[in-house]
């Protein structure tokens, strides 16, 4: 019964929006796929990813993910936790270039080191590509520095 009322109060609240990306696109238009500038099947920014079982099963995969490094477009700040949305162009290990993105949770001595441009070491799922990534905060110096160098190689040739 309570789910019953609840989607019934979520569906007013909404009114005619037909989904909960739509009803962020309203209520952060900073966060919308538009002034992020990317296309319409780029993922959407979760209001709580703490409370959706998708979100946290994708988090744990992405903790175990392939390394890759990504260079940091953009940033915005989602709340006051601070909890960011970072925005990276990544390049993984078997050449591939794509446009990714992370929901973090940063210390605010790590936000105010946030520069666009900046090279950091994130995780992706190979298998699911779906421009999902983590900041890879455990990768071994050792294996970040030898991806760079394959990277770089690639690009040389």
């Amino acid at each position: 019964m309570f789910g019953r009322m609840f989607d019934a109060m979520i569906g007013r609240i909404i009114g005619s929006t037909n989904n909960l990306s739509d009803l962020m696109d309203q209520l952060r238009p900073d966060l919308s796929r538009e002034s992020l500038g990317v296309g319409p099947d780029f993922p959407g920014i979760a209001p709580n990813p703490l409370m959706s079982s998708d979100a946290r099963k994708r988090n744990a995969e992405l903790r175990t993910g392939a390394l890759a490094l990504g260079v940091l477009v953009d940033w915005r700040e989602l709340n006051s936790n601070p909890r960011v949305a970072l925005m990276f162009d990544v390049e993984t290990a078997d050449g591939i270039s794509f446009r990714g993105i992370a929901d973090e949770g940063l210390t605010i001595t790590e936000l105010t080191r946030l520069a666009p441009g900046q090279t950091l070491p994130v995780r992706y799922r190979p298998a699911v590509m779906d421009h999902y990534v983590a900041l890879a905060r455990d990768a071994d110096p050792a294996h970040v520095q030898q991806l760079s160098d394959e990277i770089a190689r690639r690009k040389r040739t």
